[in-house]
């Protein structure tokens, strides 16, 4: 059994029966303690006033008057920010429930940030105690923009963007992260370790750091270890068993639904589908195709039970990797859940 991702704050949450987490005071409180809330030297006394009644009581009704006690301008901008989360994350009796609703209705109006926290309690949860270390830095992909480096060699490779962009010049950290910006260079030679199933017990003394590249080419652990997440992703939230397993190309006479896991994806997916043509340099950016089948095809739209589904994810023009987990979940054929 492995703990991992630990300050991203899974453990304060609270588990249903059912399997279901619960927001807590304690993990209100967290938030509260994050840079963009803390206070600082320069804090005025109604900022402390407000920062210190919230951690006493994180589920205060907070007036107009307090709000505007603020003085700083940002600090003001950034409670706000907080109050709205909080409705969002209070409004439903779990954080499932909750992060399902942040994606219906106008739209996402909480900072992509908090989001992405979200997202990776969530798979924290998924994920459990028992899954291997290709698993869990696969599921970075889900909440860390990747960026993809295609080899001459053929190999595709993704590092964390957030940290190639860091350390693209830094000392220690070799040549890789300016090489990984080009989108070329072999990584044999970079100080960098790539993943696998030989070295992969490293992941658990790194699991904070994103600095392992994994290979997305068919055959490697890494997508196997995708397919694995997402299966369980769909379950968790939706309660539907489902097969998804990678594909070279779509060759179904009857294809009648699919799923890009991202926006460029999305867009190519829909342009085939209606027999557009689509520009070679945007084909080019497809780095995998996947088929997703339900376990049992009677949870599925009656007209379309029992054909697979078909997904698929791309890079964009500056050749990063950005996966909408949520896209699974809202866009699936479902008839009714069980």
């Amino acid at each position: 059994m492995r703990d991992y991702w630990r300050q991203c704050g899974y453990g304060l949450l609270e588990t249903t029966p059912e399997g279901h987490l619960v927001v807590t005071d304690a993990f209100l409180r967290s938030l509260l303690e994050r840079p963009e809330l803390a206070p600082v030297p320069e804090s005025c006394a109604g900022e402390l006033a407000l920062h210190h009644g919230l951690l006493d009581h994180p589920r205060a009704e907070v007036t107009p008057q307090q709000l505007a006690a603020v003085g700083d301008e940002d600090a003001r901008a950034n409670y706000t920010v907080w109050l709205r989360f909080r409705q969002r994350l209070l409004a439903q009796p779990t954080l499932e429930g909750s992060y399902m609703a942040l994606f219906r209705g106008e739209g996402v109006d909480v900072p992509p940030l908090l989001v992405q926290q979200l997202t990776q309690i969530l798979l924290r949860h998924v994920l459990g105690d028992q899954a291997t270390a290709i698993q869990v830095r696969a599921a970075e992909m889900l909440f860390r923009t990747q960026k993809v480096s295609v080899l001459e060699d053929g190999q595709v490779m993704a590092a964390d963007d957030e940290t190639v962009e860091r350390h693209a010049v830094a000392a220690g950290f070799g040549t890789i992260g300016e090489l990984l910006k080009q989108g070329g260079a072999p990584l044999r030679t970079a100080e960098l370790d790539v993943l696998n199933e030989d070295n992969a017990a490293v992941y658990w003394e790194r699991d904070e750091s994103h600095d392992l590249v994994v290979s997305l080419n068919h055959g490697q652990p890494a997508l196997a270890a995708l397919c694995s997440v997402l299966e369980r992703w769909v379950r968790h939230f939706l309660g539907a068993g489902v097969t998804i397993v990678t594909e070279r190309e779509i060759d179904d006479e009857q294809w009648v639904w699919h799923v890009g896991l991202d926006a460029q994806a999305s867009g190519v997916l829909n342009d085939l589908y209606r027999g557009q043509d689509v520009a070679p340099e945007r084909m080019e950016r497809m780095l995998c195709l996947f088929r997703l089948v339900f376990d049992e095809p009677s949870v599925m739209r009656p007209e379309i039970a029992g054909r697979p589904v078909y997904l698929a994810m791309a890079m964009d023009a500056d050749r990063r990797l950005k996966l909408k987990p949520q896209n699974l979940l809202l866009n699936l054929p479902l008839g009714r859940l069980s």
